[in-house]
């Protein structure tokens, strides 16, 4: 006999605007398997990252099973540090507010922790080019 799957538990009445109770049966409902285990494993996993590549088949992987769409490119302003660059989810209901701010802070750490991504990054928009 297999085990139900898991979903996430639902936030509080007016603590969140994740509009979980949006969504209908289908693919988008798949955000809801993201538990707060799971959570801390993914925040876990951005925080230690290898490489450039490495961070982009995160982003890729996150998409694919959770439909999460992260863009992460250098800001409008000049980048200084890692808070220049501009790490943005999609909209998506059921993704809830506290995710929706922990996924781009893990990721500015694992930037912080490995500044060659970081500098692998805007090397691929070209900002390095001349340095």
């Amino acid at each position: 006999m297999s085990a139900p799957i898991q979903t996430r538990h639902p936030c509080p009445p007016g603590a969140c605007d994740c509009g979980r109770e949006q969504l209908a049966d289908g693919p988008e409902r798949r955000i809801l398997l993201l538990t707060r285990e799971e959570e801390k494993r993914l925040l876990a996993r951005l925080e230690n990252l290898k490489d450039l590549d490495d961070l982009r088949h995160l982003q890729q992987r996150l998409f694919e099973q959770l439909g999460i769409r992260v863009h992460i490119g250098p800001g409008l302003n000049e980048v200084r540090t890692m808070r220049g660059i501009a790490i943005e989810l999609e909209p998506q209901p059921g993704l809830c507010r506290k995710t929706r701010q922990s996924i781009p802070a893990a990721i500015r750490r694992g930037l912080e922790r490995n500044p060659q991504v970081a500098f692998r990054l805007l090397d691929a928009h070209d900002l390095l080019r001349d340095a």
